[in-house]
């Protein structure tokens, strides 16, 4: 009974050591007599107790590892105190189980290195500008030596670039003086542009007034003229028809009758006008005057 326990309780233990079962996203390394033999892949694996063996245990996914912040020197000779995060993934067990007895303080310490020679070879601020070109350079000089030790460098990040206080307080007083030149600068094309539209608006101003003064001028003499013209008409009518009535019967004695009336009117109207009262010596004078008037209205009726 005893025996049979014994052998119950062995056989469960060569069973165990016998069959492994390897998780998704893991590979297990391994050794037969303390030489590598395989690796296994994620499910059910079966190995020979006592003579085979899981040496190595590693994850498939991605790993992020923090990198520790150290001082770096840039060149124009500023320190920097920089800290950042690496991403890696095992692509190869076997090497990353033999190829680096520590692959993870090995990949750290050369992120370290790598980062104050980049840095060493900028100015500081093309450092703040740069992280981009500073993060492929890391993840380019890793990828290179992490071949060896079956790891696969994704992508490195800088979290913070710190400069010492005083560099501070130098920057900030650059970012203000800038900031306030931009105001200056906004001001004074602000005022500039606004003279400029205040001189446009009394230029264009000044030309619709002249523009409106020209039109009112010539508008003025289109006025006069037509008026000028309107009236020489209306004269010229009144004389071509005081012609014709003169040629119609009784028109010499109409026209007589109206230039003695006239005369006797203008004698009357210096009298009203002046003390000393005029009167023609004889009314041979009169009828004189009446018959010259006559006589020049016959010779305009008679011109062509």
């Amino acid at each position: 009974m005893e025996i049979a326990l014994v052998l119950a309780i062995v056989a469960i233990i060569f069973i165990v050591r016998a069959i492994k079962i390897v998780p998704q996203q893991h590979a297990f390394v391994v050794e037969r007599l303390g030489r590598y033999d395989r690796t296994m892949a994620p499910g059910p694996h079966v190995l020979v107790p006592f003579i085979e063996r899981v040496a190595y245990q590693h994850s498939l996914k991605e790993i992020p590892l923090d990198v520790p912040s150290q001082v770096c020197i840039t060149k124009d000779n500023t320190q920097l105190t920089v800290d950042g995060i690496l991403y890696f993934q095992i692509t190869d067990p076997m090497r990353a189980s033999y190829g680096s007895s520590n692959y993870i303080v090995a990949i750290s310490q050369l992120a370290q290195t790598t980062l104050r020679s980049v840095i060493g070879r900028m100015e500081l601020d093309k450092t703040f500008e740069e992280r981009d070109l500073i993060n492929s350079s890391v993840v380019q000089a890793l990828d290179e030596a992490a071949l060896n030790w079956g790891v696969k460098v994704l992508r490195y990040e800088i979290k913070d670039l710190t400069p010492p206080p005083a560099i501070l307080h130098s920057m900030q007083a650059q970012i203000t003086a800038e900031r306030e030149k931009r105001a200056l600068i906004a001001a004074s094309e602000g005022r500039r542009q606004e003279q400029i539209n205040i001189a446009t608006g009394e230029r264009e101003a000044a030309i619709a007034k002249s523009e409106g003064q020209k039109q009112a001028e010539i508008n003025k003499a289109q006025g006069e003229a037509a008026a000028i013209t309107a009236v020489a008409d209306a004269t010229s009518d009144a004389i071509r028809k005081i012609a014709s009535a003169i040629q119609q019967p009784g028109g010499d004695q109409a026209v007589q009758l109206k230039v003695a009336e006239k005369a006797v009117e203008a004698f009357g109207q210096l009298a009203q006008k002046n003390n000393t009262m005029i009167v023609p010596g004889n009314v041979s004078e009169v009828a004189g005057l009446i018959g010259t008037a006559m006589s020049l209205l016959k010779a305009g009726g008679k011109a062509p």
